[in-house]
């Protein structure tokens, strides 16, 4: 039983040797011009999503929603922020850059359904290497965080037009 530990133990070292190796010595690509390995591409996401849940448990938000009053004022914080930028928003395509970053950004019809807290959680936050930055350290108001919170669940749902008539200069 000594000798197979010792075995077992000599394999991790000899493991953890070689990973290091791999990645201090620059073999692994980190260029975002190339797709990401399979088991990096796999891993990433499970270990941002554990995260994210994870640090975002206990977050409510301070008011509905569901309040169109809030919906806009998110549609107006989230303009101000640049949120369309990477994301784009109802009738305006994200800018030519965002194309750019690894992982894409995601097309916010398809995080819509996530939890409330864990947009805010992402948004104020950020996450990274992915380009996505906090917007706690940008000096967006946890406030205006919730209510791009209220806009980003409704994004599917608003018209191109009535995105424009929201953020639009007084």
């Amino acid at each position: 039983m000594k000798i197979l530990l010792a075995l077992i133990g000599a394999l991790a070292i000899v493991v953890a040797i070689v990973a290091a190796g791999y990645f201090f010595l620059g073999f692994y690509n980190v260029a975002a011009a190339i797709d990401d390995p399979a088991i990096v591409g796999w891993a990433l996401p499970k270990v941002r999503d554990a995260s994210i849940d994870r640090h975002s448990a206990g977050l409510r938000p301070p008011t509905s929603l569901d309040d169109p009053a809030i919906i806009q004022a998110g549609a107006r914080a989230f303009a101000k922020a640049g949120c369309f930028n990477c994301h784009g928003g109802p009738g305006v395509t994200w800018a030519k850059f965002s194309e750019g970053l690894h992982p894409d950004p995601p097309d916010l019809k398809d995080v819509a359904n996530d939890e409330p807290r864990q947009i805010f959680w992402t948004i104020k936050n950020g996450i990274n290497m992915t380009g996505m930055p906090s917007f706690e350290k940008a000096g967006v108001s946890d406030k205006d965080i919730w209510s791009i919170v209220a806009f980003v669940r409704k994004i599917g749902t608003i018209k191109p037009e009535d995105y424009k008539a929201w953020t639009a200069a007084p």
